[in-house]
């Protein structure tokens, strides 16, 4: 069935209950105003700007916006881009815009005003829904988007530039509207990150979200108590397919904006949260802030909290090992996968297999996996090879875009660019991405394995390992590192602490700097090689010529 039968079987059955729950530290309101749908809390020394709604009002405010959009012409396979941070409007938008029959698509919001338009042009979206931290970057290219598409504004201070969402949803009818949907319709568009260049743009239908929420549910096992505290934001797979647990559950979200581990401590105390989804560097920070006293435990209640758990980037073993010292009695789980599988779980390590960390763990609920070579044959256990996944989440293709998805889908299969390799009892390891493997001297070394050595020294608090030209070698791997706040190392103390790997895989160059990440935690490579891989290029040339 279409996901929005999801919504409106939530709305008759568990109408008047919470469903989303907005926190927003940074904005502190000094008094109490009531509307219909929502409730600002005046704040207190330990309570925020905060905002709820109900099932019953989730599902009145998408089918305001379906009819409005309904009413401005807009039909099935038509595509509506969202561009909003994370906030109390965002979900509702995206079921609105599905129950049309028209495609969502959410955009990252740290596009560049030239990413915007790009993604825009190569989706053909037909409007553009945005939000006031987006006035700036719109309107540079407002002239030339608003050429052949509407832009609507969902805030305060509309810009003349566009219509104000408000307004327009306002006297909208809240029945639902009487379009026909099934599991073949087209529903969402969504971008590849972004790491290797211009985002592809990500086809799924609604059997893929549909699926999405199965998988999830089966493997975190949400009931109507639980209570998901999401962080990352929405316009990714990755938070909103953990959030579909929630909406196949019929369950409570928070949806907090801040990653400072007070703020993500306090969010869980208050809210009574029970499953937490991280990523590396915030868990990283939350534990860096208990060493060092500057968070306290027992300042919160965290009774209620049963799972953490972590995904879009290998999971330093050292890093999990940490976190259960200090919470024993925490699930720990990690998921795989991407946007082209419709977000996380298509490989799925397990609650109950936490012997097994560092592996991404086996096939998820309904998938497959196999481990191929470059003529895409089934490798031996043991052996590297690329990671492919087949199940009801695989995309439909790159829109657009052929040739790309020729390359990557093939009778079924998706090709994942990963690197893995599978144990001996069977779960799968990742290695590296295969663009980021260094052939230095003919050896293939993959970098996460440098990576998540290094990070079990106790003054690193991130580390990327890239490969940088060599004449000789044709590329070595440098270690960019990242120390702790409060500690020290040297060149000389690292090379020390390397003498544990073999000699091909220690670093040849160590370089000490800030480590960029994307929205999702990703480590931003080719930000890196374009700093260090240039420099050495430079390098190299004034070599020659001298």
């Amino acid at each position: 069935m279409p996901i929005t039968e999801l919504l409106d079987r939530n709305s008759e059955q568990y109408g008047s209950d919470v469903c989303l729950v907005e926190i927003n530290p940074e904005i502190k309101e000094v008094r109490r105003v009531t509307w219909k749908e929502y409730e600002l809390i005046e704040p207190n020394p330990v309570t925020h700007y905060r905002r709820e709604i109900t099932w019953s009002v989730f599902e009145e405010k998408a089918n305001r916006f379906a009819n409005m959009l309904i009413s401005r012409g807009v039909k099935k396979n038509d595509k509506v881009a969202i561009l909003l941070m994370n906030c109390l409007e965002w979900l509702p938008i995206y079921f609105g815009i599905l129950k049309t029959g028209a495609i969502a698509v959410p955009l990252n919001f740290r596009y560049a005003p030239d990413e915007i338009e790009y993604c825009l042009n190569l989706a053909e979206v037909d409007i553009l829904v945005f939000g006031p931290e987006f006035i700036g970057r719109v309107e540079e290219i407002a002239e030339s988007i608003s050429k052949n598409r509407l832009l609507f504004y969902v805030g305060d201070n509309c810009p003349s530039f566009a219509e104000d969402y408000n307004s327009l949803v306002a006297n909208c009818s809240s029945q639902r509207p009487d379009i026909k949907l099934t599991d073949d319709d087209y529903a969402a568009i969504y971008f590849s990150s972004g790491t290797t260049g211009f985002p592809k743009a990500i086809l799924h239908k609604h059997r893929s979200l549909m699926h999405s929420c199965a998988v999830e549910q089966n493997h975190h096992g949400q009931t109507r108590d639980d209570i998901f505290l999401c962080i990352p934001p929405l316009y990714h797979t990755g938070a909103k397919m953990h959030w579909f647990g929630s909406l196949l559950s019929g369950s409570k979200a928070v949806l907090l904006k801040g990653t400072k581990p007070k703020t993500i401590l306090e969010a869980a105390s208050n809210e009574k949260c029970t499953i937490v989804w991280l990523l590396v560097p915030w868990a990283q920070d939350i534990l860096d802030a208990i060493d060092s006293g500057e968070v306290k435990l027992e300042d919160y209640d965290l009774s209620n909290w049963r799972l953490m758990h972590i995904g879009a980037q290998p999971v330093p073993p050292s890093l999990i090992a940490r976190w259960k010292k200090i919470f024993p009695n925490h699930q720990y789980d990690t998921n795989y996968g991407l946007s082209e599988s419709i977000g996380p779980g298509c490989v799925h390590l397990g609650v109950e297999n936490i012997n097994k960390v560092g592996a991404i763990g086996k096939a998820g609920y309904g998938w497959e996996v196999k481990i191929v070579d470059e003529n895409r044959n089934t490798v031996k256990r043991g052996d590297v090879g690329e990671l492919a996944v087949k199940g009801p989440g695989v995309m439909e293709c790159y829109y657009n875009d052929p040739k790309s998805t020729a390359e990557v889908l093939a009778d079924g299969w998706l090709f994942t660019g990963d690197m893995a390799m599978e144990d001996e009892d069977g779960f799968i390891y990742l290695v590296d991405r295969k663009k980021d493997v260094v052939i230095s001297g003919g050896e293939n070394i993959y970098p996460v394995q440098i990576e998540d050595f290094l990070r079990q020294h106790n003054a690193i608090k991130d580390v990327a390992v890239i490969g940088i030209p060599d004449k000789r070698l044709g590329e070595v791997t440098a270690a960019i590192i990242e120390i702790k706040n409060g500690f020290t190392l040297t060149e000389e103390e690292v090379e020390e602490f390397c003498h544990k790997l073999p000699r091909y895989k220690r670093p040849k160059k160590i370089i000490f700097a800030d480590i960029p990440r994307n929205p999702t935690g990703k480590i931003e490579k080719p930000k890196l090689r374009a700093i260090y891989c240039v420099e050495n290029l430079v390098a190299a040339q004034n070599e020659i010529k001298q």
